[in-house]
């Protein structure tokens, strides 16, 4: 068991059943000229989740512990796609309009395709989801059970959107979730920090953050060799 400083207190977690998830570090949410630009945001915010993202991953992969990735997109004729999500708002572009990185969200357009700095490496799970949760009208769960994973490590984008809503769907399946504070970004600083404190509040009634810093920490805890006298 390795025990991770945390917030509301200590975390815990078995190797052998935990994956970590990362959320939809896709170009449309996080280039410029795609979908979270067309909404009128400012995507620069983005950009700092994309290191620690990389470097969360680089960690698992070190180890060799499950890694998950996810993308949300839709169909070609947008049948996963209903009106009451496309047509919300008044962005530049809609679901499925022509951008400058191929049809906005659109499964297997250049801008659905994760960043290169985050891209899956071979033998990495790769999950498309049409909503914004990850268990949504995916084999999440089933993949979760069949591999006998029990804790979920979350990152990605963003923080109050896609990757609460995830967390809070595997919390609804038992499952224990820890949120890397680093490696997961708002296009509004404020909803980070709240979507944080929300995740967090009561006793974790959603699950823990930490820091990268002190999952790296818990690891050379972890793997320290006793000194040979």
């Amino acid at each position: 068991m390795i025990k991770v400083d945390a917030t509301p207190f200590e975390f815990g977690f078995d190797p052998a059943r935990t994956a970590l998830v990362v959320i939809d570090m896709q170009r449309d949410f996080i280039e410029p000229g795609g979908f979270g630009e067309t909404l009128g945001n400012d995507i620069s915010h983005m950009q700092r989740a994309i290191a620690p993202v990389r470097d969360l991953l680089a960690l698992f992969r070190q180890q060799g512990w499950l890694v998950i990735h996810t993308r949300e997109n839709h169909a070609g004729d947008l049948s996963d796609c209903p009106p009451a999500k496309r047509d919300r708002g008044s962005p530049s572009l809609r679901i499925g309009d022509d951008g400058p990185m191929g049809r906005i969200l659109i499964r297997g357009e250049p801008g659905a395709e994760i960043i290169p700095d985050c891209a899956p490496v071979n033998g990495e799970i790769v999950i498309d989801k049409p909503g914004k949760g990850a268990f949504y009208a995916t084999g999440l769960g089933d993949l979760l059970a069949d591999r006998g994973i029990r804790t979920l490590v979350f990152a990605g984008v963003t923080t109050e959107v896609c990757v609460q809503t995830s967390m809070r769907e595997a919390n609804d399946r038992g499952f224990e979730c820890l949120l890397i504070e680093e490696a997961t970004e708002s296009y509004f600083p404020e909803f980070k920090a709240a979507t944080l404190d929300m995740i967090r509040a009561q006793g974790g009634i959603v699950g823990w953050t930490a820091s990268l810093a002190a999952l790296k920490t818990a690891l050379e805890r972890q793997t320290r060799q006793p000194e040979v006298l």
